[in-house]
């Protein structure tokens, strides 16, 4: 066990080392930009993302009925984080008019139909575990 947090350890720090090494170019303003970066992430997941997680956590546990508590908790995290993950590319920030090669999919669409797969998979999940139990 030491020695694989030990492992863990090493590679943790050198993948850190590693990141420093990549930004010796960096501008200023980019570290700022960063560092700006890194402490919202931090402030936004404490205030917003983690309370809301534990609301909604705790709704789940009282309005949806037993069997179908997990599927809809593994169904609502995984829509939550790739919600999170592609917001930037759903707002449509980051196209460019002289480019129509960015932001050329129908993103919504696809979003949409994750949305709509992971509801089916939750309520026949929970169909099938309030049958048998």
């Amino acid at each position: 066990m030491r020695a694989a947090r030990l492992v863990l350890m090493l590679l943790g720090v050198g993948a850190g080392l590693w990141g420093l090494w990549m930004m010796r170019d960096f501008q200023w303003a980019q570290v700022l930009s960063l560092a700006l970066f890194l402490v919202a992430g931090v402030i936004v997941h404490d205030a917003v993302l983690a309370p809301l997680t534990v609301g909604v956590g705790a709704m789940v546990g009282r309005v949806v009925p037993a069997g179908y508590r997990a599927p809809v908790v593994v169904a609502g995290l995984v829509w939550a984080t790739v919600t999170v993950a592609v917001a930037n590319v759903l707002s449509g920030r980051g196209g460019k008019p002289d480019n129509d090669t960015i932001l050329d999919r129908p993103y919504l669409v696809w979003w949409l139909s994750l949305t709509l797969v992971l509801v089916a998979a939750a309520v026949l999940v929970g169909r099938r575990r309030a049958r048998m139990g």
